[in-house]
């Protein structure tokens, strides 16, 4: 088989997941209650802002595994 066949079907799966993460960051902003989570942890003191999505990531962790579990099967 072609080398360039496999390194072909790489590219066109690379340019998927750069395309889908490209709508997803023009996307995200709009979303209404990503990053204003109960449980996301946000400190303000004068200049400094400290902000972790905690209550995001594990919303989103827990998505993303029910989505490539089923993807696997």
């Amino acid at each position: 088989m072609n080398p360039f066949h496999e390194f072909g079907k790489a590219l066109i799966l690379l340019g998927g997941v750069i395309f889908l993460i490209g709508l997803l960051l023009l996307f995200l902003p709009k979303i209404p209650f990503i990053g204003r989570l109960p449980g996301d942890i946000i400190i303000k003191k004068g200049n400094f802002t400290f902000y972790f999505p905690l209550a995001t990531c594990i919303l989103l962790s827990i998505l993303l595994t029910i989505i490539f579990s089923i993807f696997r099967k």
